[in-house]
């Protein structure tokens, strides 16, 4: 079996806010994982947990206040010349979580499609950079005809493959979804991520999933991570997850979800996590453990021991 490779690697990567002395927001604190080439990693967590932060932070629309993202081999967060930003901007890509707020109402579908390849000189010619745009949105579900058109003129499922027909647009290794899903009808929800699916496949892309829907993203991602209050609690492939979670906050997001089973609703136990119940002296240090091969969890020496003899 060929060893995976190492796309993007997060290194204690840390994104504090400053509210006001003396109070600072730990929005990310300290974390650390990989991701590697063609798999999409999933992360979840209750909103405000700072995952949307992680995200923005790795593709430097925030300035991280500490830690390393190494995409490619490179530092994302070194000092960069504008032609380096440029090139590291067509490699890794965003889709925004709002369909309506992040499509410029002013511009044609054409012209929001097709920024990137005017602004990485991807097209020599206008009649090249339409037959570009046509292609991206027949590639997306929709069609030539959609290109003169505005944002307002389309439902929120069409908007969102807008949004990604304009991230594709430069070719791409790495996109990250923030929450590409959540403000769509549920109907609409599977479509796009099976598109989603589709196009990581025909075009070799690596994800970064992040969701609070934990059911959409066991279907599409290979592992996931689960982000509490800033932190990387839990990490491991995604049947694992679902089937052996071993952290109590990852539990108790788990038995969250509703099933279309009426006897197992009405039995169903919630599970509640209360941070003080897991509360540590300040000697001790919590870090990702691996309990089982590939599985991580946030723990103690003593957790890491109890853990390992239960669960391992």
């Amino acid at each position: 079996m060929a060893e995976k490779q190492k796309l993007v690697e997060i290194r204690n990567l840390k994104q504090y806010f400053n509210v006001g002395k003396p109070n600072m927001v730990k929005a990310v604190d300290g974390i650390t994982f990989d991701i590697y080439k063609g798999e999409t990693l999933g992360l979840v967590g209750e909103s405000g947990c700072g995952k949307s932060t992680t995200g923005r932070t790795i593709i430097r629309l925030y300035n991280a206040t500490g830690g390393e993202v190494i995409f490619n081999g490179e530092n994302v967060h070194g000092k960069k010349s504008k032609k380096e930003l440029k090139k590291f901007n067509r490699k890794m890509q965003m889709i925004f979580q709002d369909p309506y707020a992040s499509l410029n109402p002013r511009m044609t579908v054409a012209d929001i499609v097709a920024e990137g390849i005017d602004i990485h000189g991807l097209a020599k010619n206008n009649n090249e950079r339409m037959e570009q745009v046509y292609s991206l949105l027949e590639t997306v579900g929709l069609n030539r005809e959609h290109a003169n058109r505005y944002p307002h003129e389309f439902s929120g499922g069409q908007r969102q493959r807008i949004g990604i027909a304009r991230a594709l647009a430069v070719k791409p290794d790495f996109i990250i979804a923030d929450e590409p899903i959540s403000a769509l009808d549920v109907s609409i929800q599977a479509q796009v991520v099976n598109l989603m699916k589709r196009l990581q496949k025909e075009k070799g892309l690596t994800y970064l999933f992040i969701a609070h829907d934990l059911s959409m993203v066991k279907y599409i991602s290979d592992r996931i991570g689960v982000m509490y209050f800033g932190k990387i609690v839990e990490l491991a492939d995604a049947n694992d997850l679902y089937s052996n979670p071993i952290h109590p906050y990852t539990k108790s997001l788990l038995s969250a979800i509703p099933l279309p089973d009426p006897d197992y609703e009405r039995n169903r136990k919630r599970l509640i996590y209360d941070p003080k119940e897991h509360g540590y002296s300040e000697n001790e240090e919590v870090k990702l453990r691996e309990i089982r091969p590939g599985h991580l969890v946030a723990c103690s020496e003593k957790e890491y021991k109890e853990y390992k003899a239960k669960y391992s």
